[in-house]
């Protein structure tokens, strides 16, 4: 019955299944997270640059579906509107990190 009932428990702590994940120094992991951040802005870049496109063709007359440009422009609007809060909430993190006395 013991047996039965610790057995569970040792395969739910912490150190029991852990598969031992390849150690990166602060300078990787750094280098990975500004590359990620990096991506994301010219994606959004990406999105902008297109609609500016899709908007302008229209204003020539090349394209007439408006609805194309129209999703478009939401697309590049939200993905625009993402990204500033991305940025508050990051700027409030780390005026709150900040402000932590150690």
């Amino acid at each position: 019955m013991i047996q039965r009932i610790s057995n569970p428990i040792t395969e739910l702590s912490p150190n029991a299944n852990v598969q031992s994940k390849p150690k990166i120094s602060p300078g990787e992991a750094q280098a990975k997270f500004a590359s990620a951040l990096k991506n994301a802005i010219n994606n959004v870049n990406e999105v902008q640059a297109i609609s500016d496109e899709k908007t302008e063709a229209m204003a020539k007359g090349d394209i007439t579906d408006l609805h194309d440009v129209m999703i478009a422009s939401q697309k590049s609007s939200i993905a625009l509107e993402a990204t500033v809060q991305v940025q508050s909430k990051a700027v409030e993190a780390y005026k709150e990190m900040m402000s932590m006395q150690v």
